[in-house]
């Protein structure tokens, strides 16, 4: 299928959900502008709910991702379509959580998270290889975030 349209992600609220609102349409590095989509959220939840509460929207959003990635991975025929990138919103917003939000905490996260999501080292490309719903498009980029975060602590270890 050629790169969904605004009609297709109004279509479904799952594909609103999918395509982050419409991040997923930008022509270019989708996933990118998926990631970046996570710092406001990031910003409000860490002033507004606490901890608690932003630990809840992130299981929250992990597992309407994984329902609205599936719905919409079908409708396209691709499990893992680029356009999707609700999965590298709720990941990256588990980074902000234990990473923090100042500039440079998120600055930092952001450039390891891409690169961890982008390169895929094991066992990451084998669950995305394995787990063709959408479970497995939310839970590749959890392991992504998993790996920043070790870097990031590790990171962190050394400059204090």
């Amino acid at each position: 299928m050629t790169a969904p349209t605004l009609p297709f992600m109004l279509h479904h609220p799952a594909h609103f959900i999918a395509l982050g609102g419409g991040a997923g349409l930008a022509p270019f590095a989708p996933g990118t502008f998926g990631t970046l989509i996570a710092i406001p959220i990031a910003l409000v939840l860490e002033r507004y709910a606490g901890d608690a509460g932003f630990a809840l929207a992130i299981a929250g959003l992990f597992v309407v991702g994984a329902w609205a990635s599936g719905v919409t991975g079908r409708a396209l025929g691709v499990p893992d379509h680029g356009c999707i990138v609700i999965d590298e919103v709720v990941a990256f917003l588990l980074v902000l959580f234990f990473a923090g939000v100042t500039p440079l905490r998120i600055a930092f996260a952001f450039v390891l998270f891409r690169f961890f999501d982008i390169v895929k080292p094991p066992p990451i490309r084998q669950v995305d290889a394995a787990l063709k719903n959408g479970v497995g498009v939310m839970l590749d980029d959890i392991l992504a975030a998993g790996y920043a975060l070790i870097v990031f602590a590790l990171a962190s270890r050394l400059v204090s």
